[in-house]
């Protein structure tokens, strides 16, 4: 249970020092869509190459990934800040559960492409529903809607639970896209591209909400992958690189790891600012932090821990 919140002029709020969060998520930049495009390709990439080239089925690919994701991501729930790495495994684990799921989803049972689920347009609809819910359940909640400054834990939760159902989303938008409407994956890879071009410009020339584009992006972002992977899989006579999905699955996770390592050095260089300790946004009162909690930031952004306080607050 937290304390009632005390007036400014309170003398324990006056006595008692500023608290920050360390940062868990990255800043929203270049580099983290860069990323993220990386990630989700590579999750469609492996979710073929297990679900389709090895004829292990959706449903038990979708367990085994499914394990992965729930180990990593309470690894990053549990840690005090952010970590590339870890952080970057989630968003990887969440596009391959949300391949996985949108097959079972769309196609049925089986390793193949043939239609015996609900097909591409009914699951996108049925996951849209779903995303709505998630984001009415986080408004409800009083979490802040600002990707870049959630420093609770149930923000943090909120947060994955809706990447997770938006890269699924991804992949049912993309596949109704390309196979539906008859484009075929390499103009539904230039209508993405240009309706990114499009939420880009209206992110800098316009007064829309920007964590509604940012939602847009991000499910975009999966089929844009998606469209790019097949890119490199497909055989040349279907317009691809015929490189297969275990050669094109090896290639995209060495980029990873070479964009993973540069963002480590990048923040190691200059650390990522702590957060003010979280409030609820409806009723005011402290949450429960989803990081280290600090006192005092240097100029630098490094911060020092305050272990009572965080005693406190356990």
């Amino acid at each position: 249970m937290y304390p009632t919140p005390r007036g400014p002029e309170d003398p324990e709020v006056l006595e008692r020092p500023a608290r920050y969060v360390m940062r868990k998520l990255p800043h929203v930049a270049v580099l983290f869509w860069i990323l993220k495009t990386v990630a989700v390709t590579l999750g469609e990439t492996a979710g073929d190459l297990f679900g389709i080239t090895l004829k292990i089925g959706y449903v038990t690919t979708a367990l085994i990934f499914m394990a992965f994701f729930l180990a990593i991501v309470t690894m990053q729930v549990k840690a005090k800040r952010f970590h590339s790495a870890l952080f970057w495994a989630v968003v990887l684990g969440t596009s391959m559960v949300g391949t996985e799921v949108s097959d079972f989803l769309n196609r049925g049972f089986g390793h193949g492409s043939a239609q015996h689920g609900i097909g591409y347009l009914w699951g996108a609809v049925v996951l849209t529903s779903l995303l709505a819910i998630v984001f009415l359940v986080w408004w409800r909640t009083g979490q802040t809607y600002d990707v870049e400054n959630i420093a609770s834990r149930k923000g943090e939760v909120l947060y994955w639970i809706a990447i997770l159902v938006s890269n699924t989303l991804g992949t049912s938008s993309g596949d109704w896209l390309s196979d539906d409407t008859g484009l075929g994956f390499r103009n539904a890879f230039f209508v993405i591209a240009a309706i990114m071009l499009m939420i880009l410009a209206a992110h800098y020339l316009t007064n829309i909400n920007g964590m509604l584009l940012f939602w847009l992006a991000f499910i975009l972002t999966r089929p844009l992958g998606a469209a790019g992977g097949d890119s490199l899989i497909k055989p040349a006579d279907e317009g691809g690189l015929g490189w297969g999905t275990l050669w094109g699955s090896a290639a995209l996770f060495a980029l990873l790891i070479a964009l993973v390592i540069y963002q480590t050095v990048q923040i190691r260089r200059k650390p990522l600012a702590p957060l003010p300790y979280p409030i609820s946004r409806r009723t005011g009162e402290p949450q429960e932090p989803n990081g280290q909690v600090v006192t005092s930031v240097s100029a630098s952004g490094r911060a020092h821990r305050d272990d009572q306080a965080a005693e406190q607050d356990r």
